[in-house]
Parts: structure tokens; sequence; C-alpha cells
């Protein structure tokens, strides 16, 4: 494979993990085994986009949808979550990576919830890597979110409709003060967004792979990255464009 080009790696990488019940399916195993060996992909990514210099990475750990799983599932996939903050924290202490999470949190309850705040706070000044986990998340809740905030702002004549931008409205978002992502990994074989940073993806250069979330491991990212690496961002601008300037 053709090593990457450390001046040009993605600023920030946002990932749908998926393929984790199917690899459970194929290895005759039940689902939550497959989310946990799903677990030690999330950990082996980490630690690759640490070391190659990725600064921000975003990684769909629960959507809103996932709610409708069955409950033993849900609880199953917290349990995890629980036990992957309670078992990297001091990971990320000492590789100087900060944690953050976005979406619907207060819908996760205690003691996710208490866990997740701890281990953003005990992280808190780190500033090698953001590690931003997407939880109780989906993308049309976070717009609508969002614009609520606005027009009560917008009632209470902190703003008027004219200063209304895409910037500003930007800062309404959960991912205010993280900049949007600029390679989007989907594994498992299925080619949608589902409903993953729908404002933030405007520009996202998208990789799709049928390597199932389980068997992710670190040559696949380097293989996403290179495969970013040869694409010409444009931004709306032509060729000529891009080298003039």
């Amino acid at each position: 494979m053709k090593e990457i080009d450390p001046a040009r790696v993605p600023r920030h990488i946002a990932i749908i993990m998926d393929g984790n019940g199917r690899w459970a399916k194929k290895h005759a195993m039940g689902r939550v085994l497959g989310h946990r060996k799903g677990a030690e992909s999330v950990r082996v990514t980490v630690r690759t986009c640490r070391r190659i210099g990725i600064r921000y990475l975003t990684l769909y750990a629960f959507s809103m949808e996932n709610w409708l799983r069955p409950e033993a599932e849900v609880r199953a996939l917290l349990q995890l979550l629980q036990e992957y903050l309670d078992g990297e924290v001091q990971e990320m202490m000492d590789n100087d990576i900060r944690l953050v999470a976005i979406g619907s949190l207060d819908s996760l309850g205690d003691p996710i919830l208490t866990t997740i705040r701890e281990a953003m706070e005990r992280t808190a000044g780190n500033q090698g890597m953001v590690l931003n986990l997407a939880l109780s998340y989906g993308g049309r809740d976070e717009i609508v979110m969002a614009a609520r905030s606005m027009v009560g702002d917008g009632l209470a004549g902190i703003i008027r409709p004219e200063e209304v931008t895409k910037e500003l409205f930007a800062r309404y978002l959960y991912t205010t003060g993280l900049p949007d992502p600029d390679l989007l990994i989907r594994t498992g074989g299925e080619c949608r967004v589902s409903n993953f940073l729908l404002w933030q993806l405007a520009y996202t250069e998208f990789y799709f792979t049928d390597v199932l979330w389980p068997d992710f491991r670190e040559r696949h990212l380097l293989e996403a990255i290179v495969d970013y690496q040869k694409r010409e961002r444009r931004f709306g601008m032509t060729s000529d464009q891009l080298t003039r300037t």
C-alpha cells in the first residue's frame, strides 16, 4: 500500500461503525459479542489516528434510532460504552486525548452520563487530539434543536433575522467549536449517512468499505486516508482556480 503523506492527513475523520451485528451472525455469535469485538476496532482506530496526527476523530457510537433496538441489546451497548470509558480514560490521559460527546446526552441516564461527564472533565486539558463520541445522536434532531435555540434567541431579541448566517447557525449545533469532517468512513458495505452529521458533511469526502467494523484495523484506516489523499477537494471551484491559489 502506498504510504500516506503525513503533511496531508485529514484534519477531522468521522466514522460510521457499521457491521457488528452481521459480523456476529457470520461467526455464529450473539449480537452483543459483535459489539464487544467492535470495541477492539475503536481502540485500534483511536490509537492509529493519534499516532499519525489526526486532530479530530468523531465516532457514531449510538444513534437516536438505536433506541428502537431490543431492550437487552440497548442495555448491552450502554454497558459496553461504560466499560470502554472506564478502561480507556487513562490511555486518553497518557496520549493527550480530549474526550467530548455530542447528542441528546441526558437521555442516556445515569450512571453512563456521570461517567461521560467525569471523563470529559478529566481530559479537558488534553490538546493532542479530540475524540468526539456521537451518543443518542441524530442529525435531523440536532438541526431541529439548533433551530429551536436560534428562534428562542430571536424572540428574546438576542439576534435579528438579518444576522442569521451559515456560520451563526453552526454555532448552535452540537459540534460548535469543531471543524467539519474532511473524511467520512463507513464500514459494513452500506452507502448512506444514516442521519449522521447532516449539516457538517456538506463538503466531506466519503469512503465506503465492505469491511465489517469488528474487522477494521489500522491498514483499513490507512487505505481510506490514501484514497482521500488522491482526491482533489475543489469546494465548488475549478481545478484551474485551485492551481492559481
